[in-house]
């Protein structure tokens, strides 16, 4: 009977806590969002399972010694994983539309916008009783308006620990909800004829273009802003090497499977930090509507920002690109262009809204290269 006992005692039955239940129902929620809807499944399917095998009573996998807790601080506590994720996504990028089109660099800009403007949104929190942020926090949440994964979880990482589960499930369940939350934003600033708006082809970019460009931005990092060198730094290294033509087996492995490794992991680590005790706050609810003003602001500024350089432009400018400006790349560019197509069949706006979605990356890591210097 006592050993019968000890058994019962050691099971999960008896050893659940109704915190635990909760977060493991987050856990299957982002599994069905990524399985069933489609939303992000890369990345919400790791963390969605990360989540759940974090919260199992007695197994101790998110606890100092295991699995997911090596992974977190491998990885994200040491900033690893992003920085490898930039690499591979720099890789990925053809910056020849924003070559192109240098003006959609003010678009991407733009989207930042709502960085700043969340930034002290979280600090006007602090008046409202249950929440209370610290600058670096609020910089950290502040970031969520980017859209950009990686470098919100670099930042956080940097600035607030400890919030790190909640800001990057908030910004990669943006990311992933990019197609549902911009579409109304999008319509309600632009009109019919505004949507409507063709514009000119983009010229044809040289190899040699293509390969100074990357070489160029990491100088002006250099020189302007050192804190945003690690992740820009990754990033115009995976780009170099897929446009300078001579490293073509690393750029395939930084594309492939370096990325999807490391994005496994990332995922794992990330969902290591959904356990009760971590996520089910007050300030965890903060976090999760000051990303979703930050992401609407951004939005929106781009929207604006495109609007006021079609009415001074001699080119044509379709206000939709603006909303590429953040950077989630390539679903914010797919959605400018999915309505273009709707207001117009013949109006194709993807490569359009390359140039902008391209820059938002860039504007994203310049903008945590700022909150670092400013706060780090």
């Amino acid at each position: 009977m006592e050993a019968l006992q000890t058994l019962i005692a050691s099971t999960g039955l008896v050893n659940f806590t109704p915190g635990q239940i909760v977060m493991m129902l987050v856990g299957v929620v982002l599994l069905y969002l990524a399985i069933a809807r489609g939303f992000e499944p890369l990345l919400l399917v790791p963390i969605g399972f990360g989540a759940i095998l974090t919260n199992i009573p007695l197994a101790g996998m998110g606890e100092p010694g295991g699995i997911l807790y090596l992974f977190y601080e491998m990885g994200i506590t040491s900033g690893l994983f992003p920085l490898l994720i930039f690499l591979g996504v720099g890789a990925m990028t053809d910056f020849g539309a924003l070559i192109a089109n240098p003006r959609t660099m003010f678009l991407g800009a733009a989207a930042q916008f709502g960085i700043f403007a969340t930034l002290f949104g979280a600090i006007a929190l602090n008046w409202v009783p249950g929440l209370s942020f610290t600058l670096k926090e609020a910089s950290a949440i502040a970031i969520i308006g980017g859209a950009d994964g990686p470098t919100a979880i670099f930042l956080a990482s940097r600035l607030a620990p400890d919030l790190l589960g909640a800001i990057a499930v908030a910004a990669y369940s943006y990311m992933a909800l990019v197609p549902l939350i911009q579409p109304p934003i999008m319509r309600a600033l632009t009109t019919e004829a505004e949507r409507k708006i063709q514009m000119t082809q983009l010229r044809v970019v040289s190899k040699r273009e293509k390969i100074v460009f990357p070489l160029l931005l990491l100088l002006l990092t250099i020189l302007l802003l050192p804190t945003a060198a690690p992740l820009i730094g990754m990033f115009c290294l995976g780009n170099l090497m897929k446009e300078c033509g001579v490293v073509d087996r690393l750029s395939k492995t930084a594309q492939n499977e370096l990325i999807n490794i490391v994005t496994i992991f990332l995922g794992l680590a990330v969902g290591s930090r959904l356990s009760a005790d971590k996520f089910l706050t007050t300030q965890t609810l903060g976090i999760l509507v000051l990303g979703m003003i930050a992401f609407a602001i951004g939005t929106a500024a781009g929207v604006l920002m495109a609007k006021l350089m079609n009415k001074v432009s001699k080119q044509p400018i379709n206000p939709l690109i603006g909303s590429a400006g953040v950077s989630a790349v390539p679903m914010a560019a797919r959605v400018s262009n999915k309505l273009g197509l709707e207001a117009d069949p013949h109006n194709f706006l993807l490569m359009h809204a390359m140039g902008p979605n391209v820059a938002g990356v860039i504007g994203s890591a310049v903008a945590a290269g700022i909150l670092l210097a400013l706060v780090g």
